[in-house]
């Protein structure tokens, strides 16, 4: 799979100049975020966003800002798709909220699903994934997502009994590489048709591809961020040679049209891809967010509007933490 050359990196002064640091509300806590931060920069192909969670060094940041010179100073891949259809996401809400927050993602027929909270329990997660089945109706699609929360024995357990709902597949449903093999061969010893799939375990490692060699996955959750950019993460779908559901890192509307770049630019797009949580966002930075309208997302970029880089502008500290971030990246690339 051939993708465009990557540009240069550019001087850290050329990347600063256009800086902007926003700092937006969310709907409701996800991941354990409550306000998600984001440094926006501006090159000659347009606005590029920069947001690595907090807690990430400057090696794995580094990617993230390597996606960031692609979007700002170089090129993605021509797109084979002029839409992109899009899953709703429901946080580990109570089964009352399910119906709440489905209304957001309008048009919307798939559903992903968070399991595995910390502080809850399965029956939590039943309860959600039943809400969730009532609302969307039997055609609905349902996935679930565990961020690797589950042992092999807790997921063969819960996915055994959340199979009941019909699953499309269990995302990260374990931490392990090792663990998700073990998993895949546990499911279909117990009869449990489950596909399993894999995030962490290519947005994370050294190795991506690692999961599709060791027979570990069903099909491939990829990021553009944490993996460099559109052009390598498609380099990471022609290596896995699996089916690829491409999702976000709650971007705001600039990092989430790179999400949309790479959907298009996949020969095949089986799934509908987690590309819908702007909607999860409490603001945004332009004034025609990338929210799906009859469950899909138009290609193309966006710009940034003014007026709302100033409305989210983070505070002068905050703006320091992020230049130095940069820097910090910036470095770890150079």
């Amino acid at each position: 799979m051939t993708s465009p050359s990557l540009p240069e990196l550019p001087p850290v002064e050329e990347l600063l100049a256009g800086l902007r640091v926003v700092s937006i509300p969310m709907r409701v806590r996800f991941r354990g975020v409550t306000e998600r931060e984001a440094a926006l920069l501006r090159g000659p192909s347009g606005w590029a966003e920069f947001s690595p969670f907090v807690e990430y060094g400057p090696a794995e940041s580094s990617r993230w800002l390597a996606a960031a010179v692609e979007a700002g100073w170089g090129r993605w891949p021509a797109p084979r798709r002029d839409v992109v259809p899009v899953n709703a996401t429901v946080p580990a809400v109570s089964a009352a909220d399910v119906a709440g927050v489905l209304a957001r993602f309008e048009g919307a027929t798939t559903a992903k699903v968070k399991v595995a909270e910390r502080g809850q329990g399965l029956e939590d997660d039943l309860d959600r994934v039943a809400a969730v089945r009532d609302v969307l109706g039997p055609a609905g699609r349902i996935r679930v997502d565990a961020n690797g929360g589950w042992s092999v024995r807790e997921a063969t357990d819960a996915l055994s009994r959340l199979a009941a709902y019909r699953l499309e597949y269990a995302e990260q449903p374990c931490a392990e590489v090792s663990e998700l093999r073990e998993l895949r061969l546990a499911l279909a010893r117990h009869g449990t048709d489950v596909l399993v799939a894999a995030d962490e375990s290519i947005r994370k490692a050294e190795d991506p591809v690692r999961v599709a060699r060791e027979e570990a996955a069903d099909l491939v959750v990829v990021k553009v961020a944490p993996l460099g950019g559109v052009s390598r993460a498609l380099e990471v779908v022609g290596e896995c040679g699996l089916p690829a559901v491409v999702s976000s890192a709650l971007d705001t509307s600039v990092g989430m049209a790179a999400g949309v770049a790479l959907a298009a630019a996949l020969p095949e797009l089986p799934f509908a891809c987690g590309l819908g949580t702007v909607a999860l966002l409490g603001g945004d930075v332009t004034d025609a967010p990338l929210l799906p309208r009859a469950g899909v997302l138009p290609v193309g970029r966006v710009e940034a509007d003014e007026a709302l880089l100033a409305r989210w502008a983070a505070p002068a500290d905050r703006v320091a933490w992020w230049t130095q971030r940069v820097r910090d990246s910036w470095a770890f690339l150079a």
